[in-house]
């Protein structure tokens, strides 16, 4: 489980290519590698990940075909960066919302506007999953728990503070860029709910 809340960025120093499987070697910011275990969970861009190795400042994980196809992960290269949270632990603030860490699915970067105070981004994303994307709804984009903005048809708009740039890899982004979802899971399953009932009644 995870909060949303970016601990920090880390960055993958190598890639090992296997049939069916990469393993990421990502160095981590000091802050983060305390207590760490073989088999914890680290979202990586949102995505859980298990611990297979650590030593000093690094960890690897290794990705399946499946969440190499379904997620940014797949495009990734050594040298990138991407937003860590390490698993929330009982006691924990919880200053996003409850995140599972499974991704929903990729959205593309259509626009970027920014200002001195304010980025906003208008971001776009298959159509079966428009009808969980709701006005001033949840929302997890590579890990970070987000409120959604306007919503077009297949289109949202998200709105990020200076502290969300500063903190997370959402600054370097760029139009065409595509991001990991995670839907919220309480607005999935009312939608769901509600969807069912509606369709036992005609």
């Amino acid at each position: 489980m995870y909060t949303g809340i970016v601990q920090g960025v880390g960055e993958i120093i190598d890639i090992i290519y296997q049939d069916k499987l990469r393993t990421y070697k990502v160095k981590l910011p000091a802050k983060l590698t305390q207590h760490i275990e073989i088999g914890a969970s680290i979202a990586n861009d949102g995505c859980c990940l298990t611990v297979t190795d650590f030593k000093d400042d690094w960890v690897t994980f290794d990705i399946m075909q499946e969440t190499l196809a379904l997620t940014t992960l797949g495009d990734k290269n050594i040298n990138d960066l991407v937003n860590i949270e390490r698993s929330a632990k009982y006691g924990d603030e919880i200053g996003g919302h409850i995140m599972s860490g499974h991704i929903s699915c990729t959205a593309t970067i259509v626009e970027i506007k920014k200002t001195a105070t304010n980025c906003q981004m208008t971001l776009e994303l298959p159509h079966k999953f428009t009808k969980y994307v709701l006005y001033k709804g949840f929302i997890g984009i590579d890990g970070a728990s987000l409120t959604v903005g306007d919503v077009m048809d297949n289109r949202f708009k998200i709105n990020l503070i200076p502290e969300t740039l500063a903190i997370t890899t959402l600054d370097s982004k760029k139009v065409e860029d595509r991001v990991n979802i995670e839907i919220d899971s309480q607005t999935q399953a009312i939608v769901d709910t509600v969807e069912r009932v509606l369709a036992e009644r005609k």
